[in-house]
């Protein structure tokens, strides 16, 4: 058990004193940021799971020309990018997919953002719409092994069965793999 002083303390910030040295220190307060600190993750070139939301959840994203500009953009992302997409799935007003990032890919966010820019602007080309097509931020998540990729991907392929968009999860036509993903 640790021993406390007042000197362990300080302002706007918890400690806690775990064994093996560890210490954690948990801002308050402190500009905290919209999304959760990640841990390292287990393998060099970690699996990540994403969810994008279209703005104001428009019911614009499950047709057949949206499903050919991402698939499109995503197929190039690769050689392009450095960032791997593997299995996605897209709904009516948001999408979920896998991807890797390679040893030379850009960061993150700059990637999301440039796929997010690129399919906006070639919607707008094709439909002339003028609204903006996704939300400003998104859902990651890494996957640290094959079995959270599995529960993820289970739980991804069942939402149009359960909005009951289609009886069984092969039905529905706004899928498909990319790349294979492995651990």
């Amino acid at each position: 058990m640790a021993v406390w002083s007042r000197d362990d303390l300080v302002p706007g910030r918890l400690w806690f004193k775990i064994p093996l040295t560890l210490t954690l220190v948990l801002r308050i307060n402190e500009g905290m940021s919209k999304h959760l600190a990640h841990l390292s993750p287990f393998a060099a070139e970690p699996i990540v799971f994403f969810t994008v939301v279209s703005a104001h959840r428009q019911k614009v994203l499950a047709n057949d020309a949206l499903h050919g500009i991402l698939r499109d953009i995503w197929a190039l992302a690769g050689k392009r990018n450095g960032w791997w997409v593997g299995d996605y799935l897209l709904m009516p007003d948001h999408v979920h997919f896998f991807a890797r990032a390679g040893r030379e890919a850009m960061p993150m966010k700059k990637w999301v953002q440039m796929w997010k820019s690129f399919s906006s602007r070639r919607w707008k080309a094709l439909n002339g719409a003028k609204a903006p097509l996704w939300q400003e931020d998104y859902f990651d998540r890494y996957l640290r092994n094959a079995d959270q990729y599995s529960e993820k991907w289970s739980y991804v392929e069942a939402n149009p069965v359960r909005k009951g968009l289609v009886e069984r999860a092969d039905d529905w036509p706004y899928r498909g793999r990319i790349h294979e993903l492995c651990f």
